[in-house]
C-alpha cells in the first residue's frame, strides 16, 4: 500500500514568461486524495499547473506549500508527459531503473518488475528494447516505470493523447487501481468522455486563471461559469 496521502496548496502563485503571465494568480488547495482532471483550452496553462505542483515550473510570485517537508516532496510524486520518454534499454530495465535510484534491493526489484509487467501487459516483452514499442505499449510502461515506486502523487499530462480506444481503456484501468491503491492522481485531458468517468474533482483553466475547481459530478451537470458552459458545449472559447 501506499504510504499516508499528502496535500498541496497553491498561494497566489503567478508564473511570467518575457514578462507574460501564463498562469495565475491561482489560489488553490488540492485535498490528500481523489482524481482531479484538469480541463480547458489548448494554451489555458495545464501543463504549466502541473508543472509547478510538481516542481520544475519556476514561479514568479506565491508559494507552493504541501502537507510534508520540501525535501520529501520530490520522493513522493511522479510525472508521465504526453510523450513518454524511454530509456535507451530493455522494458526490463525501464521498469527496474526507479527501483534502483532509491537503493531497494535487486531481489525486491526482480520481483516488482514482473508484477508491474503483468499488470500493465508487457510481461511478453520484458526483455524487448522500450523504443521499439508502440505509442500505448510506451505509455503503459511510462506509466509502470512511474507507478512501480508507488507514489504519493502522479502527475500526468494528456496520458492517453493519439492512443486508440483500446490502449485507453487499458490506461484508464491501471490509473482506476492506483487510485484505489492510495495513489492522489492529478491529470490534464482534452477528452471530456475521459474526464467523466475517471474525474473526482474538476479545476477549470482558461487563459492562465482558474475559473472553477470543485466536484466533477457538479461541474458535468452545472458548470458555474458561462465559459465552463460554452467549453462543455463544445464552443470556440479565446
Amino acid at each position: 500500500m501506499v504510504s499516508p496521502a499528502i496535500s498541496v496548496c497553491l498561494d497566489s502563485v503567478v508564473v511570467k514568461r518575457r514578462g507574460k503571465t501564463v498562469l495565475g494568480p491561482v489560489d488553490l488547495c488540492l485535498q490528500a486524495d481523489g482524481f482531479t482532471i484538469v480541463l480547458g483550452p489548448n494554451g489555458a496553462g495545464k501543463t504549466t499547473l502541473l508543472k509547478v505542483l510538481h516542481g520544475v515550473e519556476r514561479v514568479s510570485r506565491g508559494s507552493v506549500q504541501w502537507s510534508i517537508p520540501n525535501a520529501q516532496v520530490r520522493e513522493a510524486q511522479a510525472y508521465v508527459f504526453q510523450s513518454p520518454i524511454m530509456l535507451r534499454r530493455s522494458v526490463r530495465q525501464n521498469l527496474a531503473y526507479p527501483l534502483q535510484l532509491i537503493g531497494i534491493d535487486k531481489a525486491e526489484i526482480a520481483s516488482r518488475v514482473v508484477d508491474w509487467a503483468q499488470k500493465t501487459g508487457l510481461q511478453d516483452a520484458l526483455d524487448f528494447p522500450a523504443p521499439r514499442l508502440s505509442g500505448g505499449e510506451k505509455q503503459k510502461l511510462a506509466l509502470g516505470r512511474a507507478l512501480i515506486r508507488m507514489p504519493k502523487v502522479l502527475f500526468l499530462d494528456e496520458p492517453c493523447a493519439n492512443l486508440d480506444g483500446r490502449s485507453t481503456r487499458e490506461i484508464e484501468e491501471l490509473l482506476y487501481d492506483a487510485t484505489k491503491a492510495g495513489t492522489r492522481i492529478i491529470m490534464t485531458t482534452h477528452d471530456l468522455g475521459q474526464a467523466r468517468r475517471l474525474a473526482d474533482s474538476v479545476l477549470f483553466l482558461m487563459n492562465g486563471a482558474l475559473h472553477e475547481h470543485g466536484a466533477a459530478s457538479n461541474f458535468f451537470a452545472a458548470p458555474s461559469t458561462a465559459e465552463a458552459q460554452a467549453f462543455l458545449n463544445g464552443d470556440i472559447i479565446e
